[in-house]
């Protein structure tokens, strides 16, 4: 009975010289009729700007935003189904789960991904969180993201001088409109987190930069959270201060901030045991550490940063293919 079934167009953003896009193969293996099936790949350097390109060249009432190494199993689409019986749900998102056969130090990431110390809500993006319910941005991911077309259409799409984030704005753009997302944990796609360290820490500075211009761009109280990483920095560069000047009472009362989190840092590498067993856990605690750093510090770059005007912005080109299923 596929005439009761909506069509879906999977949007895959790639890069202009790209060969292998995992997420084509995967997507031309989901469970979904042929012809209610259509796979955009927009190639091009600015994955907001390719996006958009292809929304408007969509043909399908769904879209399914899929990163270029995102793999979903075959019945996710399915699966979706079931959320978007629900006329008011315009999104479904779930978690990107490191496959088990990575290196360790890319399960390492995704530890320290998944801990609750080092990304609160946003933990949920990549590790199976709780039942399938009513969520917020923080929560849902764009490497993994059903939506309808047509309230996005309405919303001009994703704002393109927002990268990353771009989403976040946009979820609470649906939100503001009385729109639900769904976050179902069930909802997977397998995807390897950054495989070295130098591109790890830089996710983390892009993450707070992008944070930090989504707030300046689109302030709302969901970002109060995101708020204590820079803060935090904030308080290491008093403290450093303090122990260097200040009498040694005020410098033992300055260290108890520091001791309590110390504490939370090895309770939460106590708690990730059971996820990822003793070692790898223990070798996510610096890394816990590290993700306040430099979601600071790029969080405190992102408040002061050019933000550029839609005038100002160099023309990007996107090129679109069709992928037959």
């Amino acid at each position: 009975m596929t005439e009761t079934l909506p069509g879906v167009t999977v949007i895959i953003a790639a890069r202009p010289d790209q060969t292998e896009i995992k997420s084509v193969d995967a997507a031309r293996q989901l469970d979904y009729p042929r012809d209610l099936l259509q796979i955009i790949v927009a190639r091009g350097k600015q994955p907001s700007v390719q996006r958009n390109a292809a929304l408007k060249a969509a043909r399908g009432e769904w879209i399914y935003f899929l990163d270029d190494d995102s793999v979903p199993p075959p019945d996710n689409l399915r699966r979706a189904l079931k959320s978007f019986a629900d006329p008011q749900v315009q999104m479904v998102g779930g978690p990107n789960l490191c496959p088990s056969d990575a290196p360790v130090l890319e399960q390492i990431f995704a530890l320290t991904l998944s801990s609750w110390l080092a990304f609160g809500p946003s933990r949920a993006r990549y590790t199976r969180v709780g039942e399938a319910r009513a969520a917020g941005e923080k929560e849902l991911i764009l490497c993994n993201l059903a939506a309808r077309r047509a309230p996005l259409l309405e919303l001009g799409g994703f704002n393109e001088l927002l990268y990353p984030n771009e989403e976040n704005a946009l979820m609470d753009e649906l939100q503001k409109r009385g729109g639900k997302l769904i976050y179902d944990p069930q909802f997977i796609v397998h995807r390897r987190p950054r495989s070295n360290f130098k591109s790890f820490c830089k996710m983390l500075r892009t993450y707070g930069r992008g944070r930090a211009e989504q707030f300046r761009v689109n302030p709302t109280f969901g970002s109060a959270l995101n708020f204590v990483p820079p803060l935090f920095c904030v308080y290491l560069g008093a403290l450093v201060f303090i122990l260097i000047f200040a009498p040694p009472l005020i410098s033992e009362i300055a260290l108890v901030p520091l001791a309590f989190y110390a504490l939370a840092v090895i309770l939460q590498t106590l708690a990730l045991v059971p996820l990822g067993g003793i070692v790898k856990s223990f070798c996510a605690l610096p890394f816990i550490v590290l993700t306040h750093l430099l979601y600071g510090l790029g969080f405190w770059l992102g408040l002061f940063t050019k933000l550029k005007t839609a005038g100002e912005r160099p023309k990007i080109s996107v090129a679109l293919e069709i992928i037959q299923t």
